[in-house]
């Protein structure tokens, strides 16, 4: 989450200060406008809002020791000089990677779901790949950036993009292809470590889970939990598929480029590329394609219902993005488009095996 003033809404420096102190607070990232909270495993979507939840206020309290606020925005709305937090890996990436580093202040929401072994977790990799553009159109949160509608409705994925391992990835088969991959990218001399292996989605280097990157943080913290049941399913779907022998279906990373550029610049509004025909569509009929593909695992995990209320709702009221739209039509004031973020961001209420 971003870190703003309560009176002009601008993202502050202030990270370095508002991670020290209470045992709760939230920790640092790359840069010291942003904070990230994170929640311990969950097998439930009423436990994972109650943590969400109570993660974000402990981090609003810290922020207001500081006299200043979270908000869980993509990208700042206001004009922002991002400065790096004085710690030395975030220096050698300011110092290797320029302005992709200095200017890079964006703010995504990762979901981690347990898989029970390398084996299985790479077979999922290898086929949630045509699904993860809807996840992008369902968040995308960063319309506004250095002060200025950017036409995009998550223009933070266009700037994580800058990255030189950021995106899809082709399908790996094995454990052993994967590491291979990996070993290869750091051998380039490319990558300062395995932590910036930023593909959209990857094994996690500390847990026993898959973990997907490549959605914007939700405002609305009912939006976050339709995201990890939506992956969680997403996940158990392919898990049975790789279980049953079924191979991936083969789509090429370039058109996966183009399904998640289509995501990150029109959203829910307008058309998606159909991640089965791979053909454009409108936006809901991709989300329900999603739905559709997911709904056997998430009747089995008792999250159908929820994921039904929640997506419907997301329809009727509009992603990330377009709210803050919707408030910049209607006030002409970024502030204010900072000012409902930060209530929502602490607002909503909650949400109702593998775990997320």
């Amino acid at each position: 989450m971003l870190l703003v003033d309560p009176g002009s809404g601008a993202a502050v420096a202030l990270a370095d200060v508002v991670t020290g102190g209470a045992e709760d607070a939230p920790e640092a990232e790359l840069q010291r406008q942003q904070v990230e909270t994170d929640t311990a495993p969950c097998e439930t979507l009423d436990a994972l809002a109650g943590q969400l939840r109570a993660r974000r206020r402990a981090a609003a309290d810290a922020a207001e020791r500081e006299n200043c606020q979270v908000v869980a925005l993509a990208t700042s709305p206001l004009a922002v000089s991002p400065s790096t937090m004085p710690k030395e890996r975030y220096l050698r990436m300011a110092e290797e990677y320029a302005l992709t580093a200095q200017e890079q202040l964006t703010c995504g929401c990762h979901v981690h779901v347990r898989v029970e072994s390398e084996d299985e977790g790479v077979g999922v990799l290898d086929r949630i790949r045509p699904w993860l553009p809807v996840l992008l159109a369902m968040t995308a949160n960063s319309p506004f950036w250095q002060g200025r509608d950017s036409g995009y409705a998550s223009y933070r994925h266009q700037v994580w993009g800058r990255w030189p391992s950021a995106g899809p990835a082709e399908p790996f088969g094995t454990p052993k292809v994967y590491h291979e991959t990996v070993q290869a990218m750091i051998d380039s001399g490319v990558l300062l470590d395995e932590g910036m292996v930023y593909f959209d989605a990857r094994l996690s280097r500390h847990y026993p889970t898959v973990e997907i990157r490549i959605a914007d943080v939700c405002t609305a913290a009912d939006d976050a939990v339709l995201l990890a049941a939506l992956v969680r399913a997403l996940v158990e779907t392919a898990a049975r598929e790789w279980r049953a022998g079924d191979p991936p279906r083969p789509v090429r990373t370039e058109l996966l480029h183009m399904a998640s550029w289509r995501a990150s610049r029109s959203g829910l509004e307008g058309h998606l590329v159909h991640p089965v025909s791979l053909r454009p569509v409108p936006a809901e009929e991709a989300v329900r394609a999603l739905l559709d593909h997911v709904t056997p695992a998430l009747t089995d995990l008792g999250d159908h219902r929820a994921a039904l209320d929640l997506t419907g709702r997301l329809l009727e009221r509009g992603n990330g993005a377009t709210r803050q739209r919707r408030t910049y039509e209607s006030t002409g004031d970024l502030t204010a488009v900072v000012r409902a973020a930060v209530e929502q961001t602490l607002g909503d209420r909650p949400a109702g095996r593998r775990r997320v």
